[in-house]
């Protein structure tokens, strides 16, 4: 009877107010990269609470498709106009983070550029300053050891065995444990665990309290993004991580020449591995996906160096034209 009389005495909804939250809206948000030296650098905004946030806005009826209002709303925010760009994935969670009532599809893009260069209040971070425990160029991060240490407390704490084994077995695959392998592409898993886990900030500004299956603190580490921005910008890295091995995308982010050792420190930037110089080359050249300029680079304090570029006719000759990861034992 008490629920009877609570539900009696609460207000009703008006008609607009159902239609608010009802409403569905499309966002387009755009992880855009570049790589300046040994950086990985992504284009980003910053947000009101000082967090940053990706190029992003709602699509428009003024937008013929997606990607045109993708392109507008990044060029309006960031002077910056793309070249390069592909869709990532249409995330749709129910209770993601951004302002206003109703229901967000966030459509992601991936986009590539050649320079870091942009206007505005658009700045460009290093992305492992979001994800420092993805960079394993100098060797594995120390920081690996507490996520694995809090993961395998969290898979423990699990009420249920089964749930318990599954746990253990995704975390096991995501970090490479047990004589698995690291995936490096597996950077939005990783994140994911981390998040139902409560090690990523973002899992609890946007549940306060303890959540579901939640037993730890959240880690310093890894910059926090505006919404679920972070998980968007790890989805582009695992995108192009794994994209680089069988398409010659890498190439959209070198300059029109450039040497066999910028190309390999671009690729290693990427994927965050070091990779073993001679092997990196032999497979360069072996699949034909530079040409000789016929000119040298000064300035590289030794003998200088030949300039290649990219050979398009590649493209044609072999369908799946790619940068094989030769991973070095040693890091640099």
């Amino acid at each position: 009877m008490a629920g009877v009389t609570a539900r009696a005495q609460r207000a009703p909804q008006s008609p607009q107010s159902r239609a608010a939250q009802d409403r569905v809206t499309v966002d387009l948000s755009a992880v855009v990269v570049a790589v300046a030296g040994e950086t990985p650098r992504v284009l980003a905004l910053r947000g009101p609470d000082g967090a940053d946030a990706l190029p992003a806005g709602p699509l428009e009826p003024q937008h013929r498709t997606l990607e045109l209002g993708l392109r507008a709303w990044v060029e309006a925010q960031t002077g910056q106009p793309l070249g390069y760009v592909e869709q990532l994935y249409t995330f749709g969670d129910r209770d993601r983070q951004l302002a206003g009532p109703g229901r967000v599809l966030s459509v992601g893009y991936l986009a590539l550029l050649r320079e870091a260069a942009g206007a505005g209040d658009s700045l460009w971070s290093d992305w492992y300053r979001h994800f420092p425990w993805e960079d394993r160029r100098a060797g594995r991060p120390e920081l690996l050891d507490r996520i694995e240490a809090a993961l395998a407390g969290w898979a423990g704490a699990a009420t249920a065995e089964p749930e318990r084994r599954r746990r253990e077995a995704r975390l096991r695959l995501a970090f490479g444990l047990g004589g698995l392998p690291w995936g490096e592409e597996r950077v939005l898993e990783r994140y994911e665990l981390m998040y139902e886990a409560g090690l990523a900030a973002e899992a609890h500004r946007d549940a306060p309290g303890d959540g579901p299956g939640r037993v730890c603190p959240a880690l310093a580490e890894g910059a926090p993004m505006a919404a679920d921005h972070r998980r968007i910008l790890a989805t582009g890295i695992g995108r192009l991580r794994g994209k680089i091995k069988y398409r010659p995308v890498v190439f959209e982010l070198m300059p029109p020449t450039f040497t066999l050792s910028q190309l390999q420190r671009t690729v290693e930037a990427l994927a965050g591995l070091r990779l073993h110089a001679p092997n990196f080359r032999r497979l360069v050249d072996s699949q034909g996906l530079v040409e000789e300029t016929g000119e040298v680079a000064g300035g590289t304090g030794g003998r200088p160096a030949r300039l290649v570029r990219f050979r398009r006719e590649v493209l044609q000759e072999q369908p799946e034209p790619g940068v094989r990861l030769p991973v070095s034992r040693r890091p640099a």
